[in-house]
């Protein structure tokens, strides 16, 4: 008995240090910062119904110039060389766009990229943003836009495509054979800065970490030049999922080892005591 009081008192001194030193350690190293916004409160509503059938004909005289839209059968118009060359970075397919985005974001995103990406600090007169505003169309001439790329979605893409289509122009997964779609050249050039491997990025910065981070990388890392993705909430999980299964694949049989482990502990704990007693009994 005296020894479970004398582990009762180790156990609250220890657990009161942590709790004491912990959260100052935890404030310090990783300051608080807003939660991430998937309504894009910045960005004005999508406030109007849009028309899919007119939405194809502003898409096919605007948009595919520059994007492919490969479930559609648009192949896009250049190389990716070609194409980082030109724009500095590789233009996304819009197959699934409509879904992966968020219908405000997108409808900010073609009136002014700059202040949809929240890239101001990169991007100015000197040095233009490689999508074009396309602030001349009517806010019912957006809407016609967004409703056709929701509408040409035919099946939810996987967490692998998400991934791909949102990050992979500039991001590599090498573990998985991915490998960005834009040169580590031109993205130097263009961001001044490349775009890193993310094979393990989910490993040394967290899920939680990311979900912030993703949706605004600004609100983490001051002068980032990586920009808003503006992802809804489900098709960020998918990024993360796919991050999760490709960096850290022994997560839930890590987790369950773990409970596994503290379940032997508290059993073995249990027998040994009542060896103890037992052992300490005939002796008395």
């Amino acid at each position: 008995m005296r020894e479970l009081k004398i582990l009762a008192i180790v156990i609250f001194f220890t657990a009161l240090t942590y709790w004491g030193v912990e959260p100052y350690a935890h404030s310090q190293m990783h300051p608080h910062v807003a939660p991430a916004d998937f309504s894009f409160k910045d960005i004005q509503p999508l406030a109007l119904n849009g028309n899919s059938e007119n939405g194809k004909t502003l898409v096919e005289a605007n948009c595919i110039a520059c994007h492919s839209i490969k479930s559609l059968g648009f192949e896009a118009p250049m190389s990716n060389d070609d194409a980082a060359s030109a724009y500095g970075v590789v233009p996304p397919d819009l197959s699934h766009a409509g879904v992966i985005y968020d219908n405000n974001y997108l409808s900010g995103f073609l009136k002014d990229p700059v202040s949809a990406t929240k890239l101001s600090h990169k991007f100015g007169d000197a040095k233009p943003y490689a999508m074009p505003s396309y602030s001349f169309l009517s806010n019912q001439e957006v809407a016609d836009i967004v409703a056709y790329l929701k509408n040409i979605v035919a099946t939810k893409p996987t967490d692998k495509m998400v991934f791909e289509e949102a990050c992979g122009r500039c991001h590599s997964m090498k573990y998985d054979g991915t490998k960005a779609q834009t040169s580590s050249v031109f993205m130097k050039n263009y961001l001044g800065a490349e775009a890193p491997d993310v094979s393990m990025m989910i490993r040394s910065k967290k899920a939680e970490y990311l979900t912030t981070f993703i949706n605004e990388p600004l609100k983490m890392v001051e002068g980032i030049a990586m920009p808003r993705v503006g992802l809804t909430e489900a098709s960020q999980a998918q990024v993360i999922a796919y991050m999760e299964h490709v960096g850290d694949r022994k997560k839930a049989e890590r987790e369950d080892l773990g409970l596994n482990l503290i379940g032997f502990m508290a059993i073995f704990t249990l027998i040994a005591y009542m060896w103890k007693v037992r052992i300490w009994k005939e002796v008395a």
